[in-house]
Order: structure tokens, then C-alpha cells, then sequence
């Protein structure tokens, strides 16, 4: 897989205009416009349209701009597709994902819409979320169904809905579960990011989840509010391998631009402007710290 930076995913309510506005200007590594559990029903077409606006404004977000739909069983997610398909959408969250057919009924989607509109193909990247028990048994071949999965994310709330579980401190309920998807992930050849930090002002009990999820391989963390982005980066530093990639990132594709073209490759896999833009952010994390 490509190095990049996936420490933080930022939901963002996708009717709250004033909530978007203010993420325009966040670090998150993505923000993810939510058209799902913060949206009441009554909200969703509200949400579709203000989300749709912030996309066709995408030139104001400085992180990855992705939406969360709603899942396959809500008979909601084909009007969400619909309203927010459009240019500026580097990425989708889908939620409550519970086998690959929902992940390839979602990249047929996304291949006639970028086939229609003269789109790069797999410019839009998947992220599916794992909620459910059956989710956590299929996670690698949900991982693995499309080249547009970028990562998976585990949505530790609902799964221990699912299993009819409450949330205890020690993790008992959900730690199998916890540790088993970034070893898919791994295996399919993505990152993992992990499930949010509920209690938003609990600061030292999210730098202790956030290390947790790190030694079982978690690349980052979902998170819900912005005082978390920073703590969270912290943790989640680049690694020795991905700053070395980023390096080569650089400087290859710099010499390519000198000499009038654009992609390059690197370790037998071409990169563009895109993975310059990640490449950039890697080192820039990289300075934070003395390797």
C-alpha cells in the first residue's frame, strides 16, 4: 500500500452549516461530512444539501473531504449517492458494512459516475465501516473488494449493539473484535483506523485508547470533536518506512515536473500529484519529531 496519513477521521454533522464552515479550516486528515447517526431523519435532505454545497466548495477544505452515507439497510444511501456524487469527493465512509457485495454495489456506482463526468477512474476512494458481527467475520474480504478501500474503520458502539453488549472500560466485550481488523486490514493491503473516543473533554483517557489502538496496528482514529485532532496526531506519527517513501515521493516527482511531466514511478508503482500532496503531509508530520 502507499504510505499515507490517516490519523484522524473527523466526523463532521452534515446539516450543521456552522460545523462545516469551521472544518474548512481543521488539520483533520480527513473530515467527513455525516449524513448518517448525526443526521435525524428529518434532517437528511437538509444534510444532502448543505453537503453537496461544501463539496462543490471544496477548494476551501484544506484536509481530504469524504462523506459518510447511510448503510445499505436504511433504504436511504441510493438518494445519498445521488445528491453528493459530484466533483470535490475525494472519499466515502459506509457505514454498518456487513459483506463485500454492499462495497461493490458501491464501486459500480462510483465507476459509472467517474466514467460519466470524465472523472479518473478510482478517484473516489471507500472507506467501510465495521459494526456488526458479522462485519468483524468478514472484514478482510470487506477490505479487500475493491481497489477504492483505502481503509477499514471499526464502529465499536454498534458492534457491541449487535452483540447485545455494553461498553465496559477493560475492552472485554469488544477487544477480539478490536484487534481482529487491522490484521485483516493488514492482510488485504490497507490501513485501519480506529473507533471513536466518546467522552470529548476526557483528553488523557484518548491519548491512552489512542496508544492502545496503535500497538494493535491501528493507523489512527476516528474522533468527533476538534480538540481531539491534535492529540491524536501526536500519537499516531509517521513510521521510519512511510517518511522514507515520502522522501522518494518528493523528490522523484519534483525531477518529473522539472522536466515538464507529471507521474512518476516509485517502487514499481506510479504517483501523482495526489501522492505528493500525502508525501508532503508525511514529512511535514515527520518534523514533530527527531529520527
Amino acid at each position: 500500500m502507499a504510505a499515507r496519513l490517516l490519523r484522524s477521521l473527523l466526523f463532521v454533522p452534515g446539516n450543521n452549516q456552522r460545523f462545516i464552515d469551521k472544518a474548512k479550516t481543521l488539520n483533520a486528515d480527513i473530515v467527513c461530512l455525516d449524513l448518517e447517526d448525526s443526521v435525524p431523519l428529518s434532517e437528511k435532505e437538509k444534510a444532502r444539501m448543505l453537503v453537496k454545497n461544501a463539496l462543490s466548495n471544496r477548494n476551501e477544505f484544506i484536509s481530504d473531504l469524504y462523506v459518510r452515507v447511510n448503510s445499505f439497510d436504511s433504504n436511504l444511501i441510493h438518494d445519498d449517492m445521488k445528491a453528493i456524487l459530484c466533483k470535490g469527493l475525494d472519499g466515502i465512509v459506509i457505514p454498518k458494512v456487513n459483506s463485500m457485495d454492499e462495497v461493490t454495489s458501491i464501486a459500480k456506482m462510483l465507476d459509472e459516475f467517474e466514467s460519466s463526468n470524465g472523472i479518473s477512474n478510482n478517484s473516489i476512494e471507500i472507506i467501510p465501516s465495521i459494526e456488526s458481527a458479522r462485519g468483524v467475520v468478514n472484514a478482510y474480504s470487506i477490505a479487500s473488494a475493491s481497489s477504492r478501500v483505502s481503509a477499514i474503520v471499526f464502529g465499536v458502539f454498534d458492534f457491541l449493539h449487535d452483540m447485545g453488549l455494553e461498553y465496559r472500560e477493560d475492552g472485554l466485550g469488544y477487544n477480539y473484535a478490536r484487534a481482529k481488523i487491522p490484521v485483516d486490514a493488514r492482510a488485504a493491503g490497507v490501513y485501519a483506523i480506529d473507533a471513536i473516543w466518546q467522552r470529548v473533554d476526557d483528553i488523557d483517557g484518548l491519548i491512552k485508547d489512542a496508544m492502545v489502538a496503535k500497538e494493535l496496528g491501528y493507523k489512527g482514529k476516528s474522533i468527533i470533536h476538534p480538540k481531539h485532532i491534535e492529540p491524536v496526531h501526536k500519537v499516531f506519527l509517521p513510521s521510519k518506512e512511510e517518511i522514507e517513501w515520502a522522501k522518494k515521493v518528493v523528490e522523484a516527482l519534483e525531477e518529473s515536473i522539472k522536466q515538464g511531466r507529471g507521474a512518476v514511478r516509485v517502487d514499481g508503482k506510479m504517483v501523482d500529484a495526489v501522492h505528493y500532496k500525502r508525501a508532503k503531509a508525511i514529512l511535514d508530520a515527520a518534523n514533530l519529531i527527531d529520527y
